[in-house]
């Protein structure tokens, strides 16, 4: 990777030449799988999982700019730190959960792609999946140009989604004080409300996103010195809130698109069926109706960039993530083939047997993955951070370490809720089958949180920890 120099001047300049990493890390909080849940999230309570956003929002970027603070600080990323501290079986351990992480999260990119191209030139969904994994290579053919250009195309695909969605919001004429409200007042009603906050938060963090940010920013060339460290990671915090919060507007924008339009008194009962089963295809359907035929084209031009944007950065995670854990170099354009190859399988035979309900329901499945693997990137990255001897004085002051593990404690109950939610489906269950749920919760999942808790305190307890989480990924599994 060709290494941008920072220039010594003060100002705008300066700024400017760490803007990059920020957005292309952003870009996976606007991938297919989020705008699912962001429609569906709107569909069914209208305004009031906005909070949730926000808060998901503000955690993503609390842990992203660790991730960026570990590879300003040590000049080595994520999955590098993970080889030199794990011993082999560990290492792998954690190499395999990474690049299922990469295929889970390059699943949602193919559908949406496909969805987009049967919206617009009327490809079937199956051809527009074999299709999917033939275009990025185009754009991975900017990598000869520099990781500069890169950033700018990224940067303009993501401009085009922000712009279809807010023409899409100003037609659609949401109540602005009821999106303010729904933003900055919590409210969870029922158990399909809070199953859908959990969904909107498993979809808002990817665990690959730790590993891509802490090597994106060593594309940059600053000094070592302690200033020159600090006011690296100073300029990329500001430049990740930055593109964070513009993905923070643009996941505002379909969600308050789809509130909108589902919660219409004069809706048609044909098009409320639409609302209560709403998926990236029958949105553009959706639209057409209420707000004209141009409102589904464009919805299908975001989408469109939506899955190739996300596609490009999922595949330099995988890149990094190889290169890390296993010493292992490999072509961009042979990386990319392998895994979309992997990806495009079960979207295929998805598509083939159920249509486009089945490659709905795939895309549920693979934002189910990701939620369950952020804990094993996620803990490496936390005890990486709060290293005294890998970080300097760099590492992670008291209050930061205080929030990020009760935060990280959280939202792993959090997750561990939606899985149990999904496996009952519904809270009416037999309370034997909760109780069983509820003791292997406590053996496994208690001592995860245990350690977790310790892990700022004894650097040796992370190796333990680590062989707990593996061998509790087995037992789930």
């Amino acid at each position: 990777m060709s290494l941008l120099q920072i220039e010594e001047t003060s100002g705008w300049k300066k700024i400017m030449g760490f803007v990059g990493p920020g957005f292309l890390v952003s870009v996976a909080y606007l991938d297919p799988g989020n705008l699912e849940t962001d429609l569906q999230a709107g569909a069914a309570h209208k305004y009031e999982l906005l909070w949730i956003v926000l808060l998901g929002s503000s955690f993503s970027l609390m842990i992203q700019s660790r991730a960026a603070n570990l590879g300003v600080a040590t000049g080595k990323h994520l999955s590098e730190h993970c080889k030199a501290e794990y011993p082999k079986p560990i290492n792998y351990c954690l190499w395999i959960l990474a690049e299922v992480a990469v295929i889970a999260a390059d699943i949602p990119e193919v559908i949406g792609t496909a969805f987009a191209l049967n919206i617009l030139f009327k490809i079937p969904i199956w051809g527009g999946v074999l299709l999917a994994g033939l275009n990025t290579l185009l754009l991975l053919a900017l990598q000869r140009y520099g990781i500069r250009k890169l950033e700018i195309v990224i940067a303009v695909l993501m401009s085009v989604m922000g712009g279809c969605f807010f023409a899409e919001m100003a037609r659609a004429r949401p109540d602005p004080a009821q999106i303010m409200e729904g933003m900055f007042v919590p409210r969870l009603k029922g158990h399909e409300a809070t199953r859908d906050a959990i969904a909107l938060l498993g979809a808002l963090i990817m665990p690959h996103n730790l590993f891509l940010h802490s090597a994106l920013v060593l594309s940059r060339k600053f000094p070592r010195s302690f200033h020159g460290i600090n006011t690296a990671s100073r300029y990329f915090l500001i430049e990740s809130g930055i593109a964070i919060f513009i993905a923070f507007l643009i996941n505002v924008a379909v969600i308050s698109v789809s509130g909108s339009i589902c919660s219409d008194v004069s809706l048609s009962s044909s098009n409320k069926e639409r609302c209560e089963n709403i998926t990236l295809n029958s949105a553009a359907f959706l639209l057409k109706k209420i707000l004209g035929n141009w409102s589904s084209k464009v919805y299908a031009v975001s989408l469109l960039a939506s899955g190739q944007s996300s596609t490009v950065t999922g595949t330099y995670a995988g890149q990094f993530i190889m290169q890390g854990f296993l010493d292992l170099k490999m072509k961009s354009w042979l990386r990319n083939l392998i895994t979309r190859c992997i990806a495009i399988i079960p979207s295929l035979v998805a598509t083939l047997i159920s249509g486009p309900s089945g490659a709905g329901r795939l895309i549920i499945i693979a934002s189910m993955i990701l939620s369950f693997e952020l804990p094993f990137a996620l803990i490496p990255l936390l005890k990486f951070t709060s290293s005294k001897i890998k970080m300097g004085h760099h590492q992670n002051s008291l209050p930061i370490h205080v929030d990020t593990q009760a935060n990280t404690a959280g939202m792993y109950e959090i997750w561990s809720f939606l899985r149990w939610a999904t496996q009952f489906r519904t809270t009416s269950v037999d309370p034997s089958r909760q109780n069983i749920w509820m003791a292997r919760k406590f053996c496994l999942e208690c001592p995860f949180i245990l350690y977790m808790g310790l892990i700022f305190k004894k650097e040796d307890i992370i190796r333990s920890l680590t062989h707990v989480s593996c061998w509790h990924t087995c037992v789930c599994m």
